[in-house]
């Protein structure tokens, strides 16, 4: 089994050594001096209360170096993603599963989503349709990513926190693909469970990022403060609700409550989110896939979000004031 990660940062990095130390036949696209880095020094990670480990990784820029695969698992920002989708064709042979690893609502969504929405394609993460011609949605299966990890320097990754990368089906089958490759990151040390609702896991984990992001972007506050505070928390609850709204709509079931998952942003404690990081460091924002694809999902459901609107719209002049939106 050949696995490909594209975009080895932090997560992809991560799972890179992980693969690796199971004698998996892996292989990273990456670039500059975190690049350079692994090809000269190898992939070193740092787990709490364990030793740092170096791995050998066999890395390139070039993805027609590596060949066609078994498995890409794309860890890139969203909006990174269309236009790229030339490049990694190289990649990409008939048997090709394409794993997407990517935060937010997904370029796949409705592709065997069932319904009148069935098949229909998401122009803010998908401009032009770019990753559903170049890549084929059957090609594709959900993951949902979990972990926390950084990369400190070039070549070296620091996990955070947690293992688990969610796969699924977007028709909800247990495909011999998804357990294939949940017995191969299991054998890494990875939890990798076959889900038959991934749908319902993608929207739990994008009611933060919808939320958190944006408001910890515009207020500079770590998630243990905008939370809590009482102003942050009900604009971030409003978003919640609107966002529930529309997936329930879509037929998604929340095993949760709003202000349970607020409560669990807490527990976090100090942590800055990822949108706030790259507007420090003048990274573009992943303002689209988190946020203006839900606002995308409430047109097509016909379910005003006139908080998201408020926050959205707020959160795009401040990148676009940055350059990096």
């Amino acid at each position: 089994m050949k696995i490909c990660i594209f975009g080895a940062g932090a997560i992809g990095g991560y799972m890179g050594v992980k693969l690796a130390q199971a004698g998996a036949d892996v292989s990273l696209v990456a670039r500059g001096p975190h690049l350079a880095a692994m090809q000269a020094s190898g992939l070193t990670l740092h787990e709490d209360g364990q030793d740092p480990v170096t791995v050998p990784v066999t890395a390139s820029d070039t993805p027609s170096d590596l060949g066609p695969q078994d498995y890409v698992i794309v860890t890139l920002k969203a909006h990174s993603v269309p236009g790229v989708v030339g490049a990694m064709q190289p990649l990409i042979g008939p048997d090709t599963t394409i794993v997407s690893g990517v935060n937010g609502v997904p370029w796949w969504y409705f592709h065997k989503h069932g319904g009148p929405l069935d098949g229909t394609r998401i122009d803010s993460v998908d401009p032009g349709g770019a990753q559903w011609d170049g890549f084929g949605p059957d090609k594709v299966l959900g993951c949902v990513v979990y972990p926390a990890a950084e990369v400190t320097e070039p070549g070296v990754i620091k996990h955070i926190e947690g293992n688990r990368f969610s796969l699924g089906e977007p028709d909800g089958s247990k495909s011999d693909r998804a357990l294939a490759l949940s017995k191969a990151l299991s054998a890494a040390g990875l939890k990798a469970p076959v889900r038959p609702r991934i749908r319902d896991e993608i929207w739990i984990k994008l009611w933060g990022n919808l939320s958190f992001n944006p408001i910890s972007a515009l207020t500079h506050a770590t998630l243990d403060i905008l939370c809590t505070d009482p102003g942050t928390r009900a604009v971030a609850r409003g978003m919640m609700v609107e966002a529930q709204e529309i997936a329930e709509k879509l037929g998604v079931k929340f095993p949760i409550d709003v202000d349970r998952r607020i409560d669990g942003g807490a527990a976090v404690g100090a942590h800055r989110t990822s949108m706030w990081q790259d507007l420090d460091m003048g990274r573009p924002m992943e303002i689209d896939a988190l946020v203006t694809s839900v606002q995308e999902l409430g047109a097509l459901t016909g379910t005003p979000t006139p908080t998201i609107d408020t926050v959205a719209a707020l959160t795009k002049l401040r990148g676009k004031v940055a350059g990096l939106y």
